[in-house]
This record gives structure tokens, C-alpha cells and sequence, in this order.
């Protein structure tokens, strides 16, 4: 079987499978092929691959593999050109992106949406995309923030005076917020960060944060790992007390991301007002509508008050080297998992990495399913609102 590799949309600098991994994948009987320039924007050559035994092909080529790869979804446009039993593994993005799997289903392909990953198994960790490229967000939104606030980070001793450490306020502590805190605390800042999660408390302080304790404050932590919606009442609550924080701190961070739902809003436009002069707020979740009121999609802007807010869209694309060797890892012990007979994968219906676990099971968590959105026309996913979006 081949895996066909796309090279992805303006605006995505990564690429799903790196050179490395192609070794581990031809052990499995895999064949290799990449799209003409599809790892350019990674900095890796189309020679690259040629030299591991990958073949270079043009879109149309790769877009009828068996199994074909890559980080964005295809638009419809292209989906429409696949045929009934070939397979598509991507970040289909499906609550917030319905359509395409509408189409799938109708055309009868395999959809694997690689954003779905169950994490909570401890088989599929080394598959979970979001866990590795929020790691590098988090690293990211870091140094964005250092780049643009007018001072330096770490506490200086020097014969013209003394410098104070910036003070970084990190509003979350999921995989993003805790590297975010711990490459703060590296670059020698005051860090401060906040969660809904109480279980965060210790993880904060490990890495070398100050937890910002709010009153009353309960576990607001689904069974997957993730923070479950919030009241409006404790929202506020929790805006206030984080924002008071943030008042004379130099950069603000912004992680709070709802699985599938727009981000919610935890820095609004009259805190900002609040902030002093040259503080930088870096907002994570620009591409799902932003934590902070005034981000801007894609853009950097400067308020009347003096505050910087960065809105980048897809932080971990802006390291694409790194991005793309850990997504390409996570995709080939993904692909190898489900290899039953050399070269060939098998869809089984009862993997719980694809389907999730069953309602009972110790790892069963409500609303949740796993990878696999769709097969033969149909959705399998165990136990989700997926078929109601959809339809």
C-alpha cells in the first residue's frame, strides 16, 4: 500500500511526513509518495526524500494513494476526486468543520481525523498530535511575546543599574500552558498561571509557576483530560481575578481552548484597558476565534492604550522543522499501528484508538470518541454528537 503525502495549503508550513520516518514506514510495506514541493516550507528538499526511497509525484498522483496524508483537510474541491475505499488521514477539525465529513461520508472514503486522538489511552499518546504541536505552541507563544515586549526578561545586575525579571501571566496550564510557563521561567521571568483545573495547581508550580488561586474555584475537569465548559458566573469570576493579576505584568498568554466549540473569551476588551503600556498579550487561539476580544486573526496590533496583541495563527507551523518531524512521528506509529499483514492496514471496528472506548470500559469517556469520523459511507464513532452535526 502507499501512502500518498500532500503538500499542504498557503499559510501551513509543515509537512505530515518527514524523510526519517519513512524507513519505519517501508519496514511496515508501506511505499512513500510525496507531492513535488511538499516539504519545501519545512526545509526539507524533494532530494531528501528520493535519498529514503520515497517517489516524487504530482498532486494528482498522490490524491489517488490508498492512504493519503496530510495536516489541513483537503477542500472539497480535491475530496471530490477520491473514490469509494480510499482512506484520509488529516486534522479534519469535524465540529467546527461539518462539511467535510458530510462529503467523505458520501463518497465513501475512510476519514481519520488525527485532532480526535483519545489520550487518555495510554497506546495512543504517542499518536496525539495535539499533545505535540501545543507543546510547541506554547514554546512559541513565548518567544512571540519576549520578540515584541520593549524590556528584557531576566533580571540583569549590571554597573548602570539593576533590571527587573518581566512578569509573564499564563492564562491556562494544559500541555500548551505548562511548556509555556516552564520556557518563561527558562528565559528567566516571573511567571504567574492560572487553570480551572485544581489538579493544575502542582503541575504549575513544578515547572516553576506561581498558581492563581481563584475562590471558589471546584475541578472543572472532564474525563479526558480536557477543562469542561464554564459557567458565565465563574468565567467572570475567573476573568477578573487573572486580569487583576495581569494588571502590571509585561506579557499575557492565552491557552483556554474548548474541544470543538469556539474559544472562550477570558481577556476582555476592558481589562486591556487595565494593562499598562508595552504589555503584550499573545493570544494561542486566534485561529478559533481568540481568548482575547481585540485579537485580529493573523495579525499583530497595538491598542490606544499602548497594549500589543499578537492573534498568529498556528503557532506550531511557525517552527515548522520541529512541527513537522513530531507530527510525522505521531502519524507513522499511528499508520504502523494498524498495519495487520505487511503493506496493508486494516479498519477494525473495534480498535478504541479509532472508534473510542465502549461505555463501561475504565477509559470510556461520554462524548468522546476516536480517530476514525467515517468508513463505507457510514459514521463510526462510538460515542459523539458527530452524526447530529453532520446531518
Amino acid at each position: 500500500m502507499n501512502i500518498g503525502v500532500l503538500k499542504e495549503p498557503e499559510g501551513e508550513n509543515r509537512v505530515s511526513i518527514v524523510p526519517s520516518s519513512i524507513k519505519k514506514l517501508s519496514k511496515k510495506g508501506f511505499g512513500v509518495i510525496v507531492e513535488k514541493g511538499a516539504g519545501i516550507n519545512s526545509y526539507i528538499s524533494d532530494g531528501d526524500y528520493l535519498n529514503v526511497g520515497a517517489k516524487i509525484a504530482t498532486k494528482e498522483e498522490v490524491m489517488s494513494c490508498e492512504l493519503i496524508s496530510s495536516i489541513s483537510m483537503p477542500d472539497a474541491k480535491d475530496i471530490s476526486t477520491l473514490t469509494a475505499g480510499q482512506a484520509l488521514a488529516c486534522i479534519a477539525d469535524p465540529f467546527r468543520k461539518p462539511e467535510g465529513v458530510k462529503q467523505a461520508c458520501e463518497i465513501g472514503i475512510t476519514l481519520i481525523s488525527m485532532d480526535m486522538i483519545p489520550r487518555r489511552l495510554s497506546r495512543a499518546q504517542a499518536m496525539d498530535v495535539n499533545s505535540s504541536q501545543d507543546n510547541l505552541a506554547g514554546y512559541k507563544a513565548v518567544l512571540l511575546g519576549a520578540a515584541h515586549v520593549p524590556r528584557g526578561i531576566p533580571m540583569m545586575t549590571t554597573s548602570a543599574g539593576t533590571v527587573r525579571p518581566c512578569k509573564f501571566v499564563i492564562m491556562g496550564s494544559g500541555v500548551a500552558g505548562l511548556q509555556a510557563i516552564a520556557t518563561a521561567k527558562r528565559l528567566g521571568a516571573v511567571v504567574y498561571a492560572s487553570d480551572v483545573r485544581r489538579s493544575a495547581a502542582e503541575q504549575i508550580e513544578s515547572v516553576g509557576g506561581r498558581f492563581i488561586e481563584v475562590e471558589g474555584m471546584d475541578d472543572f475537569e472532564d474525563e479526558s483530560g480536557y477543562a469542561k465548559p464554564l459557567t458565565p458566573e465563574f468565567i467572570q469570576k475567573v476573568n477578573n481575578t487573572v486580569c487583576n493579576v495581569a494588571e502590571d505584568a509585561d506579557v499575557i498568554i492565552t491557552t483556554a481552548r474548548i474541544f470543538g466549540k469556539p474559544a472562550p473569551i477570558t481577556v476582555p476588551s476592558s481589562a486591556i484597558n487595565n494593562f499598562k503600556s508595552g504589555a503584550v498579550v499573545v493570544d494561542m487561539n486566534a485561529d478559533v476565534g481568540g481568548n482575547c476580544e481585540l485579537t485580529q486573526p493573523g495579525k499583530i496590533i497595538q491598542t490606544p492604550n499602548g497594549v500589543t496583541v499578537v492573534g498568529t495563527t498556528n503557532l506550531a507551523g511557525e517552527i515548522s522543522s520541529t512541527a513537522s518531524m513530531l507530527y510525522s512521528n505521531n502519524m507513522t506509529t499511528f499508520f504502523t499501528s494498524l498495519v495487520q499483514q505487511e503493506g496493508n492496514f486494516e479498519i477494525n471496528l473495534e480498535d478504541d484508538v479509532l472508534v473510542g472506548a465502549p461505555e463501561g470500559d475504565d477509559f470510556y469517556v461520554p462524548g468522546m470518541g476516536g480517530v476514525l469520523l467515517c468508513h463505507e459511507g457510514e459514521i463510526h464513532h462510538r460515542q459523539t454528537r458527530l452524526s447530529e452535526v453532520v446531518q
